[in-house]
């Protein structure tokens, strides 16, 4: 007897459960991470998320320009690690916040 589809419908029924496993996890951070929408130029979902920031605001400043943020004012640090500021894009003034992963949010 031929024990090849055997191990191969194991092989499947192995796969299909540490799939289902992964998607049970959970996190419980009280501050769980920002999710990425997979497109560096877009939103995040989430963001801002508070946790010690390590970008200096001159850094602050040029991740906001390179994304397209011109004018950046009254960019302050809150004591979350989130930067604060008001910036020119699309013609307009928004509110932004950046966070410490370096997510960039409109408010």
């Amino acid at each position: 007897m031929n024990n090849l589809p055997v191990a191969v419908m194991l092989a499947g029924a192995l796969v299909s459960i540490a799939a289902v496993a992964q998607d049970t996890q959970r996190n419980n951070s009280p501050n769980p991470p920002a999710v990425s929408t997979g497109d560096e130029n877009s939103k995040t979902l989430a963001a801002p998320v508070a946790g010690k920031n390590s970008f200096t605001e001159t850094q602050a400043r040029n991740r906001l320009d390179a994304r397209g943020y011109k004018d950046v004012k009254g960019l302050n640090k809150d004591d979350q690690g989130i930067w604060h500021g008001s910036a020119m894009k699309g013609g307009k003034t928004v509110n932004v916040t950046l966070d410490y992963q370096g997510n960039i949010a409109e408010q």
